[in-house]
């Protein structure tokens, strides 16, 4: 088996948002969101350390309030992942992170996630060339070939219409072939074969190695055509491993998506 690499769970959260100004400091069961995520991530017992990732003093006044640890970061970046990377560079002190730990991405804007969700992400990391049961695999992939891992779930027909649910499709081995948002694999015939649509969950790890490769890399012509960032790691041949769930959780996009993760808040416990 290989061993478990460490593991580090940065949650990126600003305050500026066309949709949502504010979006981590909304109100939620009396607490703010970026809490509650903090919460939950802090409960998966793979993660060695959780931090908030903020450019603005308020979110990181409030984090401090709370008890929530934090670190700043530039207010320029284009991405929450080129946030998450200048994060990953401030933790482990004078010890920098090394290039195999694994650095966890994980969206400032789902209150409802469900800890175990993260612990399927990072199981591949771990996973040796039998797998992480003991068990033979016929791909021959180990988690020293894993650089990236995302999730993603089962969705039917009418859920994979929407562009705003982007689609994955695999291959044998897991890795993931393309993301898209039209709703891929197209059934010429009409027929099924298999699960119709896996839908995409937004949740990243990385190596640190290959997390600071994203950031060095061009934004890629297909990432620019489908407004899908990942697309660039698999434009510039870096594997993203796709790993099935069950759990379900829902960002918020705009202020009425509260009501829903307010329900959703019991059911995840986990």
């Amino acid at each position: 088996m290989t061993a478990s690499p460490s593991c580090y769970g940065i949650i990126p959260a600003r305050y500026a948002s066309s949709r949502f100004p504010g979006k981590p400091l909304a109100d939620i069961a009396g607490m703010p969101m970026f809490w509650h995520v903090y919460r939950r991530a802090a409960r998966c017992p793979e993660l060695r350390e959780v931090v908030l990732a903020t450019d603005d003093e308020r979110i990181a006044e409030a984090a401090h309030r709370l008890g929530v640890p934090f670190v700043m970061t530039r207010p320029d970046h284009a991405s929450g992942t080129d946030r998450v990377y200048e994060a990953a560079c401030q933790l482990g002190g004078a010890e920098k992170l090394p290039d195999d730990a694994v650095v966890v991405n994980i969206q400032g804007d789902e209150p409802a996630l469900d800890p175990r969700m993260l612990s399927q992400l990072v199981a591949p990391f771990a996973a040796g060339p039998d797998g992480p049961d003991g068990a033979d695999r016929a791909d021959g992939a180990d988690g020293a070939r894993v650089r990236v891992t995302t999730l993603a779930m089962a969705i039917d027909a009418a859920e994979a219409a929407s562009p705003d649910r982007v689609k994955v499709v695999t291959a044998a081995n897991g890795d993931a072939l393309y993301f898209s948002r039209a709703a891929i694999p197209f059934a010429r015939d009409g027929g099924a074969h298999g699960p119709a649509y896996l839908g995409h969950v937004g949740l990243y790890a990385f190596r640190l190695e290959a997390l600071r490769a994203f950031t060095q890399l061009p934004p890629s012509s297909l990432e620019r055509r489908e407004k899908l960032e990942q697309l660039r790691l698999l434009e510039n041949g870096i594997p993203i491993r796709v790993v099935p769930t069950t759990c379900r959780t829902h960002g918020v996009d705009r202020p009425e998506d509260i009501g829903i993760i307010i329900n959703l808040l019991g059911e995840n416990e986990g």
